[in-house]
């Protein structure tokens, strides 16, 4: 059992101590501290924010706690129940909110529940600010509104419908180009909201459905990371069906993963490639993705014309840099579509979108699809260290070991090698560091890992 405190949200476990799980206690202290700090930010009289969760079992219970809190505050609250995250980051901004408030632990298993803070625009805030948060958390400074200056709550569950809505008025989405093609494709929605949202969204696109795991009951079928050793069943049943191509997001519909006609993972770095060539066959562009993500993003925009830039790992990472390079897409590897004409947020219905407009074009099965793009492998490793090693110091060495080659230093020590890549990060709550390399086999990207491993454990002496 733990509780995560963060720049970016509290995120824990349900039931247990305060202070070391997501207790009542603690998620009424958090949300005070956002709404307080969110009175100060905005410098204004009456404040709005958007609440929606996922279908986690906690997921009513901390919304309640949540939202009775900013209640308290003075606060007046559009509560959207059962949601999306980027559902939440669109409607923020339609709703003139002044923030909003994601309850979701993500791809995390079901004892676990977060809050995933936004700002105005319905984005992620930056680190500055969510160092406030934790500060005025810790201090438990608040002042609550007095009795005739509560905040009043507004349902409003029309908001997956009108996200649909959005995706369907993008340029670059048709539906009429979409239902021609009569795909038929198998939903894995993990018994969370993806379950009602991706299947209404196929609906309007003409798309025949097949459902798995679509009921919203917060009972997770199976390890609710889309991975490939969590999907067996939905790989099966895209066989079993004679399917096109299978969906499967988490919990919170911000990452999205293909399986491919053959039953066989289409790959979530490959989610962002697939939705970048369309984009970039339209659209002339640039690209971002984080530091751990394949590099074949960077090679089909190079294909297309345009410029790939790498961003430190973290959403609010790749969106500070998509801005500052005016890149027209980005995301992160593990299927995170960020799509600027939309919102500066991941969504798996606009990817959804993006990649069924890029089938019903191109023709031919996902598996070709697949073999079409750069073939890379992608090894994740970890070494556990003694607490009385100096983690940056072994990082520092390894820098100046490598410094001849293309190296970043943004976020740990990425090292671009001719063919492969590898990227060491230290892990901040314990002497931990990850090792991701990928190369143009599995055997090469495993042995890269390896190889530099060996090298840190002799440079630590262990």
């Amino acid at each position: 059992m733990t509780l995560i405190k963060s720049i970016s949200g509290i995120r824990g476990t349900i039931g247990g101590n305060t202070n070391d799980n997501l207790t009542p206690v603690d998620a009424v202290k958090f949300a005070a501290a956002y709404g307080t700090w969110l009175k100060s930010y905005a410098n204004k009289e009456h404040l709005k924010v958007v609440i929606g969760r996922d279908a986690r079992l906690s997921g009513e219970m901390i919304q309640n706690l949540v939202v009775s809190t900013l209640v308290g505050l003075g606060i007046d609250v559009i509560d959207l129940g059962l949601s999306t995250t980027p559902t939440v980051e669109i409607a923020v901004p339609l709703e003139k909110a002044d923030g909003g408030i994601i309850l979701t632990a993500s791809h995390n298993p079901k004892q676990w529940n977060a809050l995933k803070l936004l700002n105005e625009r319905g984005e992620f805030l930056d680190a500055e600010q969510g160092a406030k948060i934790l500060a005025l958390a810790e201090k438990e400074d608040f002042e609550f509104a007095e009795v005739d200056n509560l905040g009043e709550i507004t349902k409003n569950d029309s908001y997956i419908d009108i996200h649909i809505d959005e995706v369907l008025e993008l340029p670059l989405v048709d539906a009429e180009t979409i239902k021609k093609a009569g795909f038929k494709v198998v939903v894995d929605g993990v018994n969370s909201t993806g379950g009602i949202a991706i299947p209404k969204l196929l609906e309007e696109l003409g798309v025949e459905v097949v459902k798995l795991y679509c009921d919203p009951t917060g009972h997770f079928p199976h390890n609710p990371e889309p991975l490939k050793e969590h999907l067996g069943d939905i790989c099966k049943k895209v066989v079993e069906e004679k399917a096109d191509f299978g969906i499967v997001v988490d919990p919170d519909v911000d990452r999205l993963a293909f399986i491919s006609n053959d039953g066989e993972m289409f790959g979530e770095e490959y989610t962002l490639v697939a939705c970048a060539d369309y984009v970039l066959s339209k659209t002339k562009g640039n690209t971002v993705s984080n530091l751990s993500s394949s590099r074949a993003l960077r090679d089909i925009t190079e294909k297309h014309g345009g410029t790939y830039e790498a961003a430190a790992v973290g959403e609010v990472n790749v969106v500070t840099k998509m801005k500052a390079n005016n890149a027209i897409i980005g995301g992160e590897g593990n299927g995170g579509i960020i799509y600027p004409e939309s919102h500066y947020g991941r969504d798996a219905l606009v990817g959804t979108a993006l990649f069924l407009m890029l089938m019903s074009e191109r023709g031919g099965t996902v598996a070709e699809l697949k073999a079409s793009y750069p073939s890379y492998f992608m090894s994740k490793k970890k070494i556990q260290l003694t607490p009385d090693l100096d983690v940056d110091a072994l990082l520092e060495a390894m820098f100046n070991k490598y410094k001849d080659e293309e190296v970043s230093t943004i976020d740990g020590v990425k090292i671009d090698f001719p063919e492969n890549w590898v990227h060491l990060r230290k892990s901040n709550t314990e002497p931990i560091i990850r090792i991701y390399t990928e190369a143009k086999s599995q055997e090469e990207a495993d042995a890269l890992a390896d190889r530099i491993i060996g090298e840190i454990k002799e440079e630590a002496g262990i």
